[in-house]
């Protein structure tokens, strides 16, 4: 088992620049954000060490359904951007390990500010958050005075306390109904949620022009050549994709309704037009059905997000062996940010929200 698992641990290095030093550790290169060098003995058993910190630490592990097989694998809990909010928010545990990205982690620190909040990797970001920077959002929202805004959660700490309420793809659609229809409604920062929104509620709104990289990459001229491919496969897609995308699915939604879509659909085929880390959850649902990943016009066969794809199992064990990067997000952004998030948490839950202070 041992040798295994250090054959893995170097196969899993990041990049070229990982390299076994004479004592026989592996060593990993300086971050982008500038951390010291840390190692890993390769003859651990990863999987054990995790979770003998995580007794220690006291620790949940949440990871988002993009993350790589093996971090699913020893996660506590395995979810869409609503179902880890949810976690989060009634977590007892002492510390939170968060699989993802930095706003995911933030939206944790935002829910639990007197919890240690740990991040495999500093650097992974996101594509849509990086897009809308909280000081140009700022300048912009002064345009619309009146309006309600609802931000997606892929976006800064910064930008949630900017905001009315905050939404995830599961839940964008009820966040918007529960608006007032005479209120106006701003929406960021993603351009094609947005308008997918738009079409499902009839609710006209102001959309910033963000998206992210990885569902604007599937074309409709390759989504159209797959379902020639494979006439009897249902193509599902994730509302981040384009509109001339979306026009072809059988079932639009978010990671969890896409998976919930292919474990009681009766269909054997299924072309999945999201990140290839859904398919993991996917194949253990139904092991009986094929999974075709959606081509993006980059030209490889898989979609993959490079900054969930930052966090690697030794990233895991390595932040919870240390004690960072850990999360913070300042006051009073924290406060202004944990009333949006707080409503976004009252709506799913059942409870009114009347559209803004």
């Amino acid at each position: 088992m041992q040798g295994c698992v250090a054959r893995r641990v170097v196969r899993r290095g990041i990049g070229k620049d990982v390299r076994m030093s004479s004592t026989n550790v592996l060593e990993l290169p300086l971050t982008a954000s500038g951390m010291t060098p840390r190692v890993v003995d390769p003859t651990l058993d990863l999987e054990d060490e995790i979770r003998r910190l995580k007794r220690q630490l006291n620790a949940v592990i949440l990871a988002h359904y993009y993350q790589e097989s093996d971090i699913q694998d020893v996660a506590d809990f395995v979810g869409d951007s609503l179902g880890l909010s949810q976690e989060a928010a009634k977590t007892k545990a002492d510390a939170i390990v968060f699989c993802g990205v930095h706003f995911m982690a933030e939206t944790a620190k935002i829910l639990n500010p007197g919890k240690r909040v740990l991040l495999p990797d500093l650097d992974a970001g996101c594509s849509l958050a990086d897009r809308c920077p909280p000081e140009t959002f700022a300048r912009w929202l002064k345009q619309y005075p009146e309006h309600t805004v609802i931000s997606y959660i892929n976006c800064s700490a910064a930008v949630k306390a900017l905001s009315d309420v905050i939404c995830t793809s599961s839940n964008a659609v009820d966040i918007v109904r529960s608006v007032p229809k005479d209120r106006p409604i701003v929406f960021a920062p993603d351009r094609h949620l947005g308008r997918w929104v738009m079409k499902q509620t009839g609710r006209d709104m102001v959309l910033w022009p963000g998206f992210c990289v990885v569902h604007e990459q599937f074309s409709q001229r390759r989504i159209a050549r797959l379902k020639a491919e494979h006439p009897d496969a249902l193509l599902i897609a994730h509302p981040e994709c384009e509109e001339s995308v979306l026009t072809l699915a059988d079932h639009v939604g978010s990671t969890s309704s896409l998976l919930q879509f292919v474990r009681t659909s009766p269909a054997k085929a299924f072309i999945v037009a999201t990140e290839a880390g859904i398919l993991h959850p996917m194949r253990r649902a139904r092991p009986d059905a094929k999974l075709i990943p959606a081509e993006p016009s980059s030209g490889c066969n898989c979609a993959l997000c490079p900054y969930m794809r930052l966090n690697t199992l030794e990233k895991v064990y390595l932040c919870m062996r240390d004690g960072r990067p850990e999360i913070d997000v300042p006051e009073p952004t924290r406060t202004d940010a944990l009333r949006a998030v707080r409503r976004m948490l009252d709506v799913s839950a059942g409870k009114v929200f009347v559209g803004g202070d």
